[in-house]
Parts: structure tokens; sequence; C-alpha cells
């Protein structure tokens, strides 16, 4: 099998991973693309010691540390914001690196430090920084848009520990608008499929229609969504998941998002 073929189930991971690390699908996609183009040029730099996703995901790291510029979200031009200025300064781009590669990803903190040439401990430190600051900056009113509720007690209680507050739970498209409207949320976590057979991501273009608030999808099936081909989430998170892993991406969502002020 050749590298190209090793590589390719990982990538819409990785497409993950970036989008969550630079908030924006446009930026997170050129990192991807970049990690790409190196190694198609120099193929006989690429790690081969370690297991593939591991070497795909090292060579990521070495294109996005080369970078001396923060990239910033599409929504968070430095000429008319300082909300994400603000958030950068109080938190390393290591550390956030750290709690995206562990929680949302799911490496080891070995796996992690040899991405990031550290020790696991130090990787362990950064991701306590990263939570307990990122956590302390962001408040929200979070909508849920689930249909299965256990999984939408589970994602109410993973909020509410987080210091956020629920508005509601829909379960269908129609119920979601109308939910949205009654009181405008600051973060949307969305199932795909709903419970009348409506989708999760038709109920989110009805929301952003109205207005801008950053979503969440939740699916059991994101290789269908990180395709490359379209425009697609930049925060997802796959069923099942851990608690850790939703929070990692509701503190890197609202991070990013300029409407909700640092606390």
């Amino acid at each position: 099998m050749s590298l190209g073929q090793d590589l390719a189930p990982h990538l819409p991971f990785l497409r993950r991973y970036a989008r969550a690390l630079t908030g924006s699908q446009k930026h997170g996609d050129a990192y991807v693309r970049q990690a790409l183009e190196a190694i198609v040029a120099a193929p006989q730099d690429f790690p081969r010691d370690v297991d593939v996703r591991l070497g795909l995901y090292r060579t990521f790291q070495r294109i996005w540390a080369s970078t001396n510029d923060e990239v910033r979200s599409d929504a968070d031009p430095l000429d008319d914001s300082n909300v994400a200025d603000a958030r950068l300064a109080r938190i390393t781009p290591r550390s956030r690196q750290a709690l995206l590669l562990t929680q949302l990803e799911g490496f080891t903190p070995e796996d992690a430090g040899y991405l990031m040439l550290i020790d696991a401990p130090e990787v362990e430190a950064l991701v306590a920084e990263a939570v307990a600051e990122i956590e302390r900056q962001t408040h929200a009113d979070v909508l849920i848009i689930e249909d299965e509720p256990i999984i939408a007690m589970d994602l109410e209680t993973i909020v509410r520990d987080l210091g956020h507050n629920v508005t509601s739970v829909a379960v269908t498209r129609d119920e979601a608008l109308a939910q949205a409207l009654a009181q405008r949320p600051g973060l949307v976590l969305a199932d795909i499929q709903l419970a009348d057979d409506s989708s999760g991501i038709d109920a989110v273009k009805d929301i952003l229609r109205e207005f801008s608030v950053p979503v969440i999808f939740i699916t059991a099936f994101p290789e269908r969504l990180l395709t490359g081909e379209r425009p697609e989430p930049t925060f997802l998170i796959t069923k099942p998941f851990q608690r850790s892993t939703v929070k990692a991406a509701i503190s890197q969502a609202l991070f990013f998002d300029t409407t909700t002020v640092p606390a």
C-alpha cells in the first residue's frame, strides 16, 4: 500500500484538528494542504519509525510551528476586534495544541509530546493550563439539538459543569429554530440526524440565516462531513464521545467567538 493510501483515512481528522486549532475552515485546510505538499515534495522525510497517523500529525505540527504569525478566525479581523487578541494574550498556542491533541484527537500525553517535541508531563501541564484559562474566559447560553434523551442529558450536564447555561434542548429542525429565536443562544451543539428524520445541518442553516452563532456538530460519521469538497463545520465531535472531548470543543469554539466576551 502506498503512503498516500495509508494517509487517506486520517486526513478528515487532521482537517478537524487544524480547523479547531485555527478556528477557521479556510486557515485550517491551508495548513493541511501545506503539510501534504511537504510530504509529496520530500516523502523520504516522512517519519517511518512511528504509526502513520503520528507521522502525519508530526508533519502538520512542523508546518504549524514554523509559522510565526498566529492564525486568526475569518470572523476575527484584526482591524475590527480585540477580542481574539485578548484571549490569545491569556493562553499560549502550545497549550491549545496540547488540549486539542489529547482531548479532541485522542492522543496520549506521550504521543502528544512526540508531536510537540516535549515530554508527557509537560503536555499534561499545558492541558491543565488550557482548560483552566479557557473555561474562566468564556461563558454562554447553549442550545442543544439532540433527539436521543440520554445523550442530550449527558451534553446538558457537561455544559452546566463548564459553567454555561442550557437554554433548551430541541429534537427536531423546526423546534430548534423556534427555540433559537425565542432565546438566542451563544453556542449551538447539534446532532446530525434528528427525531423526525430532519437534519441537524438544516436546522443550523435555518438558525444561521437569522443570526451568527458558533456551532459544534456531533455525528457518528465525521468522514461524511470532512470531505474537503464543500463548506464544512469548523468544530466536529465524533460519537461516541468522551466528556473531555466535548469540553475541549466547547472551549475552543467559544474561544474564537468574538461575541462571547472574556469574563
